[in-house]
């Protein structure tokens, strides 16, 4: 999603220190001219940050000498930050984040408002020894009008983040893991001001976000866009609103104008309609999208501000125990990604989203829950992007039946919630809404919430599917009512280790069958932990065949629509997977926490390939002369299983003396499981031995699948052997 546009002059001046405020207050006029248009400015660099180990973030208890200066030993830091980084998984507490902003005369009394993206987990925000805002939940966006309180000039920003956990926090205290003696949940619990922040300036009115719908027909599709309108001003105004949708290949292909009266300090939703004939879909592996353009301009024409999201056009749907995309069956496999590494722990910047998910690309994901936690935009436009679908969650991990019956924990659960399909609810990627993981959920407390999420999220996000994910039934498949009332089921099943022996999955599916006829089973999580292992070589050669046995398990069961391994990488626990053992990384990954590949890797790589590819040579005598690449889809109803579409194939022959005889790519039709294409190619024949390097490359450039062909003229058995010496190739002179 963006929001406005980022002014270099002005973010400039907003890292600049206070001592410079004189200079940029007499230099702003000259260096940047404030259009009218909603403007968003970086505020991640300058900030100084402490912590204050268990001590309260009330008010009350603060300091107030850090409303006005930083305490001694406070560090210099850029957001996004976590503190356990660098003070260890233990320290948990209170960080103190501080930083100064400098404010030019000429955007005093225009609406002004700090974002930040995300800070963990209860955050209060001070501008000017004044607390204008507070909010609860760590993955979360969320705003705070600052207008009234910033001052031309040098202004103080104070920020706590809290990070402990407690009985109803979301996450908070694993209570069904009281008897170990640790109820921590089993990720690094990272304190900070974890994503961007940035202050939003504003004139005369604003967009706070558009909620998306579509309805798809044989030739066209109709996308309404429910634009939310906020009018920041002291007067009532009419506003002109234009939307506008451009498609894959960057044309505009419908606009909707309207005018839409706002009364001082109020908002409105208006809806506005847009119609696109002959829609390119959004598929698996190929993700065709959309852009949709809101325009929020003044009665004089001004534009006041201008919001874009990004849409793909696809139908989803369960029918007879299978998911279809665009009416068609598929059954998807993925693997789960913590937000976690050495370098950042759990303040990611960009690069290291896109690095890893262009891994999970690479190791052919079509679906992941992503984790336990609603994850940041650059995760979903990824995602959108390779055609790959998620399942979010909300972090309710391991809670009790009396933790799931708190009213505490359902109000802070639907505000999570609310606020994570406020966010990301328009990317084409989400399957569907998560509510917790391994809780008590066959209880009345356990049934009753999941039917008031359920409740509260089709009232929100009306015909997106609802689910969460279950372990007990991978111990005791029978019917539970609240897994009843999942759109699907999703079994966290561990089988090898702690779900049972590894023999025990096959009589599992059966039983798992009877007891949930009417109801598609995804595996949302399988794997090997280290722990269960002497070492981690060892524990990644069980990984191996752990996976292999599994899938194969689970690919004999149509209506197991899709399974995720976990997980990508190792991560960060104070946990370590087991009551007792040291903080560190859990050894789980396919990846070690520097993303070195092990050998599960390419395991995973293999055995969820859904192409293949074979040459046959095209021979003048001894001599070849090109080739034709026969590319075949998955087996029909294979795990996984999906058509491969906007693919392409890339060849090159090089000759023995590392000479180029040919190179091409050529787009591949729409090849459907159980289906087939063919490309053939030639180049000027030559007496050489031959290499035919044959790539399948998906919408998006991800590796789907290939093959190398060798051809050596000269060896024993040939009709060119022994070679003529006047044949040979010359050695150079």
């Amino acid at each position: 999603m963006i929001s406005g546009r980022i002014r270099t002059g002005l973010q400039r001046i907003g890292q600049w220190g206070a001592g410079f405020a004189s200079a940029v207050l007499m230099l702003m006029p000259l260096l940047v001219p404030l259009p009218a248009a909603a403007e968003r400015i970086d505020l991640d660099a300058g900030w100084s940050f402490w912590l204050a180990k268990d001590a309260p973030a009330d008010p009350a208890s603060l300091n107030p000498a850090w409303l006005k200066a930083d305490p001694a030993g406070a560090e210099s830091v850029v957001v996004p930050h976590s503190w356990p980084l660098s003070r260890g998984a233990g320290a948990e507490g209170v960080g103190w984040y501080a930083r100064t902003l400098v404010v030019p005369e000429a955007i005093v009394g225009k609406h002004l408002e700090l974002h930040f993206d995300a800070v963990f987990y209860a955050a209060r925000v001070w501008v000017n020894g004044t607390l204008v805002g507070t909010h609860e939940g760590g993955h979360t966006a969320f705003d705070i009008d600052v207008s009234k309180v910033l001052k031309p000039g040098a202004n103080r920003i104070v920020v706590s983040a809290d990070d402990r956990p407690g009985f109803a926090t979301i996450p908070g205290y694993a209570m069904r893991l009281q008897g170990s003696g640790n109820v921590w949940y089993d990720w690094w619990h990272s304190g900070g001001i974890t994503r961007d922040v940035s202050l939003r300036i504003a004139e005369g009115g604003l967009i706070r976000r558009q909620r998306i719908r579509q309805v798809l027909r044989a030739d066209s599709a109709t996308v309404t866009s429910g634009v939310a309108i906020e009018n920041v001003d002291a007067k009532t105004h009419t506003y002109g609103l234009t939307t506008i949708a451009i498609d894959p290949d960057g044309r505009e292909v419908a606009r909707a104008s309207r005018s839409v009266a706002v009364a001082a300090s109020s908002a409105a939703t208006p809806d506005a309609a847009l119609t696109i004939a002959k829609p390119q879909l959004w598929q698996i592996g190929a993700g065709k999208l959309y852009r949709i353009v809101a325009e929020l301009r003044d009665e004089k024409g001004v534009v006041l501000d201008r919001h874009e999201d990004t849409i793909g056009l696809r139908t989803l749907a369960l029918r007879d125990r299978r998911l279809y995309v665009n009416d068609v069956a598929v059954r998807l496999t993925g693997v789960t990604r913590h937000e976690d590494s050495p370098w950042e722990g759990a303040a990611e910047t960009r690069g290291t989203i896109l690095h890893d998910m262009r891994d999970l690309a690479a190791l052919h994901v079509t679906l992941t829950r992503p984790v336990h936690y609603p994850q940041p935009q650059s995760v979903f436009d990824a995602a959108d992007r390779a055609g790959m679908l998620l399942i979010p969650e909300i972090p309710i991990w391991q809670m009790t039946a009396a933790q799931l019956g708190d009213p505490r924990l359902l109000v802070r659960a639907k505000g999570m919630m609310a606020e994570m399909i406020a966010e990301s609810g328009n990317h084409p990627s989400v399957l569907a809404w998560s509510i917790m993981n391994e809780s008590e959920a066959a209880t009345p407390q356990g049934l009753a919430f999941v039917k008031a999420m359920k409740a509260h999220i089709n009232a929100i996000d009306p015909g997106r599917f609802v689910t969460f994910a279950d372990s007990e039934i991978a111990i005791r498949p029978v019917r539970v009512p609240a897994l009843v009332e999942a759109d699907f089921v999703m079994a966290n099943a561990y089988f090898g280790t702690w779900s049972g022996a590894a023999s025990g999955v096959g009589p599992w599916l059966d039983a798992f069958g009877k007891a949930y006829p009417d109801r598609m089973l995804v595996i949302s999580e399988f794997g090997w932990p280290g722990p269960f292992s002497k070492d981690s070589a060892s524990a990644d050669v069980a990984r191996t065949e752990n996976l292999k046995d599994q899938l194969a398990a689970f690919a004999t069961r149509l209506w197991v629509g899709g399974a995720i391994f976990w997980s990508y990488s190792d991560y960060r626990s104070n946990k370590n997977l087991f009551a007792g053992l040291a903080d560190g990384y859990v050894d789980h990954g396919l990846v070690d926490p520097d993303r070195q590949r092990r050998p599960s890797y390419f395991a995973w790589e293999a055995a969820n390939r859904a192409v293949s590819a074979t040459v046959d040579l095209t021979m003048a005598g001894e001599i070849p002369t090109g080739f034709t690449a026969t590319v075949a889809g998955p087996a029909k109803d294979a795990l996984p299983s999906y058509p491969l579409i906007g693919a392409r194939l890339h060849w090159r022959a090089m000759g023995g003396d590392r000479v180029l005889l040919g190179e091409g790519e050529e787009a591949l039709p729409v090849i459907a499981p159980g289906g087939t294409a063919k490309v053939s190619a030639s180049w000027a024949g030559r007496l050489s031995p031959v290499t035919v390097t044959v790539d399948i490359l998906t919408a998006e450039g991800a590796r789907a699948g290939g093959v190398v062909r060798d051809y050596e003229p000269f060896k024993a058995g040939s009709a060119a052997y022994p070679p003529d010496p006047a044949q040979l190739p010359k050695a150079p002179s």
